[in-house]
């Protein structure tokens, strides 16, 4: 079973170390760059361990992995960053969880309807598959406009950014840097959304190996997760492993 590292505190430092200095590079304030720790296979121990380090914003990729861990873990907030079916938002909404991957009107709708039903705001960020990779989720660049139109006009939604995971590099290439015009791509359309829609703020890119382009590139949410974590498992933590 995959374990906390023992070194959680140093991991934690290292990786805001990293954030300060590309902040620092770019001109920005380490403060407007929140870190969100993905625990995906680890197991509740090892999300506490993060949180009990200062790291109190969580992301889990599957929700029925998010259903068994969250009552085990205190103090965190929760993020939802992975692709989301839509006869699975009755399991998210309510429960205080930003939901990153929204990326088609049918899981707008499902969320709102859910929402209503609970007397909630659901929060969410539209995903955009910026790199138009097969392999990723989200809606197209072209359209993604339209779809924070469309999820602000629901009743029970509050869209509070954008959100994109760049395509894998070609070999050999620095990762950070073939990831750089995907996210550039991103601020851009999170700017023209706000010039708008002024409460679409957020920008949810970069992981453990991009994060410094992705905070160059204006990132206010970083998902990280080996850089934390360790090597994730080969499967999803669950109590019955």
């Amino acid at each position: 079973m995959t374990t906390a590292p023992p070194d959680v505190a140093a991991r934690v430092a290292d990786v805001r170390r990293r954030i300060a200095e590309a902040c620092g590079s770019a001109g920005r304030r380490p403060a407007d760059v929140q870190l969100i720790a993905v625990s995906k296979t680890h197991p509740p121990a090892a999300a506490q361990a993060v949180v009990d380090a200062g790291v109190v914003d969580l992301g889990e990729n599957r929700v029925a992995e998010f259903q068994a861990k969250a009552p085990h873990v205190d103090g965190a907030r929760w993020h939802f960053v992975g692709r989301l079916q839509s006869r699975k938002a009755k399991d998210l909404v309510g429960a205080h969880v930003l939901v990153h991957s929204v990326d088609r009107p049918s899981l707008a709708d499902a969320l709102s309807r859910r929402a209503e039903m609970a007397g909630a705001v659901q929060r969410i960020l539209v995903q955009v598959n910026v790199g138009d990779d097969p392999a990723k989720g989200g809606c197209e660049v072209d359209g993604s406009l339209d779809l924070v139109a469309y999820a602000r006009d629901l009743p029970n939604l509050a869209v509070e950014g954008l959100m994109t995971v760049p395509p894998l590099p070609p070999p050999g290439a620095d990762q950070g840097e073939a990831a750089r015009p995907h996210f550039a791509t991103l601020r851009g359309l999170r700017d023209d959304a706000r010039r708008r829609w002024p409460e679409v703020v957020h920008l949810s890119m970069g992981m453990s190996a991009d994060l410094e382009a992705a905070v160059r590139e204006g990132a206010t949410m970083v998902r990280i997760g080996t850089a934390l974590f360790g090597p994730r498992g080969e499967s999803a933590w669950s109590p019955h492993r």
